[in-house]
C-alpha cells in the first residue's frame, strides 16, 4: 500500500479541503519512496524486538460507534469507544504487550493513534502514512510493546473524530516507581460542543472561511476583539468562532472556537466527579488535555501542586499554584488532601468556563461551581518550562542534523501550515523533514504567526533545549522559537503537527521521514 500513498486518504485534510487548498510550490525534491524506511520494512520489526518485554499481554477490545449520551444534562448524539463518553482507561506496565482489537461500527473510516508512545511505526494509527484506514464495518488489531512508563492517551487520528468522544487514557505503570502516593486519579479534560451547538465538521466549515466571514470586521486582528463568541445568525452567520480570547500566559490570542461546556472526566461542573479520600493522603493526579482548541489552567485555590512528570517523563519536582496544559499535553502532580472538599479546577485559559472535579474527605459542604474563584494566580508554569529529571536527560551530543520548522498561516484565511506549505495528503513526503537512524536531530519550532501552537511529534520524545523537560508536545508562543533535540531511534514515517485540532485540519502538519 505504501507505493500508492498519493492515492490514500490522510488525516488532517478532507478530500474537499485538499482540493481547495492553495499548496505552496515544492522547495526541494523529495527522496523516492524506495529510499524511505516504510512501516512495513523489516527494520521496524527489528527495532520492536529490541524493546523490553515483561512477558505479559494486556488485551482490550474497543468498538468505535455512534451512541446517545447526556452532556451537562443535555442529550446528544456523538461517537465514542464502547458506547461511552468516558472511554476505557487502559492500564498496563512498562514492558507489557498491548493488544487492542478495534471494531469500526462508525459510518466512515477510523483509526487509533497512541499519543506519546515510542512504538513500532506500523501501529501509530495515521491512515495513509502508517496504515490503511480502518474501513466502516471492518476491524483492525493493534499489537505492540509498551516501552516507557508514564501518562499517555489514545485517540482517533482521522479528521475531526477526536473532537467527539473518540479518546481515552493510557496509563503505563513503572514497576520500579519511586514516587510515593496513596491514590491515583486520572483526569481527562475536554472542550465540548458536539451535538449541542453543532458538529466538529460545522466548526471546520465556518473557520475555513477565515476572518473574511465576519463581514463588518474585515482585516481586524483576531486578538483585538471582545472575548465573546460571534453572534449566531445575522449578517455574518458565525456561530462557533471565538473573537478575542486572550491569554497573556500564552502570548496573546488563546483560541479560535467557542465551547458551551468544559468537561472533567466527561462531566460538566454541575455534575462534578467526586474522589473520596482521607485527610493527609497523597493523590497522584494524572492530567490529560484531550481538548481541540482549549488550554487549561489547572490548580486548587489556596493549595500548591507538586509537578512530577510531563508527557510521561519525570521532571525535577516543582511546587506551583497552577499549571497550564496545551491540547495533547499531560502533567502528573502530587496533592496532599485537606479536610473537607477540595476543588480541582481546570480554567479554560483565556476563555470563559471551567472543568471541575472534587476530592472529599466526607466532611464539610460541597462547593457550588458558581462560588469558586475564576482565577488561579501565583506561580504558574507549563510543561515546557520544567527541567528534566537527570535520569532521563539526553546525553550531551552535537546535532547531526538541524531542521527549521516554521509555523505559518493565520486567521485571515485560516490557512495554517509549516514552512509556508499546507500539508497535502496526496504527497506526504513532498516537504518532509528527512532524518537517518542513529542521528541526533535538532528541531527549531519557529512561530511566525500571531497564535500559539502546541507542536506534537509522533513516535519519539524530544528534550527542550537547555536541560528542559522530555516531552512529545510543547507550547510554541507567537513570534517565539522553541528548540528541541531528539535521538532518531525509531525508524519509520512520523507525523508532526499542531495539536490544535482545527489548525492541523487546515494544514499545520508535516512528516519526519527516516531515509535509508
Amino acid at each position: 500500500m505504501y507505493t500508492e500513498l498519493n492515492r490514500r486518504r490522510f488525516l488532517g485534510l478532507s478530500v474537499a479541503t485538499a482540493a481547495a487548498a492553495a499548496l505552496a510550490a515544492c522547495t526541494r525534491t523529495p527522496e523516492p519512496t524506495s529510499q524511505r524506511v516504510l512501516p512495513t520494512d523489516t527494520v521496524v520489526a527489528d527495532y520492536e524486538s529490541r524493546r523490553p518485554t515483561s512477558g505479559t499481554t494486556v488485551d482490550l477490545p474497543l468498538s468505535a460507534a455512534a451512541f446517545t449520551a447526556a452532556v451537562a444534562g443535555e442529550t446528544v448524539s456523538t461517537w465514542g469507544y464502547n458506547a461511552g463518553l468516558a472511554a476505557p482507561t487502559i492500564r498496563a506496565k512498562a514492558g507489557d504487550r498491548l493488544t487492542v482489537n478495534l471494531d469500526n461500527a462508525l459510518p466512515e473510516d477510523t483509526s487509533i493513534h497512541w499519543h506519546g508512545l515510542a512504538l513500532r511505526n506500523d501501529q501509530d494509527g495515521v491512515p495513509g502514512l502508517t496504515q490503511d484506514p480502518v474501513a466502516a464495518g471492518s476491524e483492525f488489531a493493534y499489537d505492540f510493546r509498551l516501552a516507557h512508563p508514564g501518562t499517555y492517551w489514545y485517540h482517533s487520528h482521522v479528521e475531526m473524530q477526536r473532537e467527539r468522544a473518540l479518546y481515552g487514557a493510557l496509563i503505563i505503570e513503572d514497576p520500579a516507581e519511586k514516587l510515593v502516593y496513596d491514590r491515583d486519579w486520572v483526569i481527562v479534560l475536554d472542550d465540548w460542543m458536539d451535538g449541542v451547538t453543532g458538529t466538529p465538521d460545522d466548526v471546520v466549515k465556518e473557520l475555513s472561511g477565515g476572518m473574511s466571514m465576519s463581514g463588518s470586521m474585515p482585516g481586524m486582528d483576531h486578538g483585538s476583539m471582545g472575548s465573546t463568541p460571534a453572534p449566531s445568525g445575522g449578517s455574518s452567520g458565525m456561530k462557533h468562532m471565538l473573537m478575542g480570547s486572550r491569554s497573556d500566559f500564552l502570548g496573546g490570542d488563546a483560541g479560535d472556537v467557542s465551547y458551551p461546556f468544559h468537561l472533567f472526566n466527561s462531566k460538566a461542573p454541575d455534575q462534578a466527579e467526586i474522589l473520596t479520600a482521607t485527610t493527609g493522603q497523597v493523590i497522584r493526579l494524572r492530567i490529560i488535555n484531550a481538548a481541540g482548541d482549549t488550554a487549561y489552567r489547572v490548580g486548587i485555590p489556596g493549595q500548591k501542586l507538586t509537578l512530577t512528570h510531563t508527557d510521561g517523563f519525570p521532571v525535577q519536582h516543582q511546587d506551583v499554584d497552577a499549571v497550564v496544559l496545551a491540547m495533547g499535553e499531560r502533567i502528573d502532580a502530587l496533592l496532599t488532601v485537606a479536610e473537607g472538599f477540595t476543588p480541582v479546577m481546570a480554567l479554560a485559559e483565556g476563555k470563559t468556563g471551567q472543568a471541575l472535579g472534587l476530592i472529599s474527605t466526607g466532611t464539610g459542604k460541597q462547593p457550588l461551581p458558581a462560588v469558586l474563584p475564576d482565577k488561579l494566580e501565583g506561580t504558574v508554569v507549563d510543561g515546557g518550562q520544567l527541567k528534566a529529571e537527570p535520569t532521563v536527560t539526553l546525553a550531551d551530543r552535537a546535532p547531526d542534523r538541524t531542521h527549521d520548522v516554521h509555523l505559518t498561516g493565520g486567521m485571515a484565511k485560516y490557512d495554517w501550515g509549516i514552512n509556508g506549505n499546507r500539508f497535502d495528503m496526496a504527497r506526504p513526503f513532498e516537504n518532509s523533514f528527512d532524518i537517518k537512524a542513529g542521528e541526533r536531530v535538532e528541531v527549531k519550532f519557529i512561530n511566525d504567526t500571531d497564535m500559539w501552537h502546541p507542536m506534537h511529534l509522533h513516535g519519539h520524545t524530544f528534550q527542550v533545549s537547555g536541560g528542559g523537560a522530555r516531552k512529545d508536545t510543547v507550547i510554541v508562543r507567537p513570534k517565539q522559537t522553541v528548540t528541541v533535540i531528539f535521538d532518531a531511534d525509531n525508524p519509520g514515517q512520523w507525523l508532526t503537527h499542531c495539536h490544535n485540532a482545527y489548525h492541523a485540519e487546515r494544514g499545520m502538519m508535516g512528516v519526519f521521514s527516516y531515509i535509508k
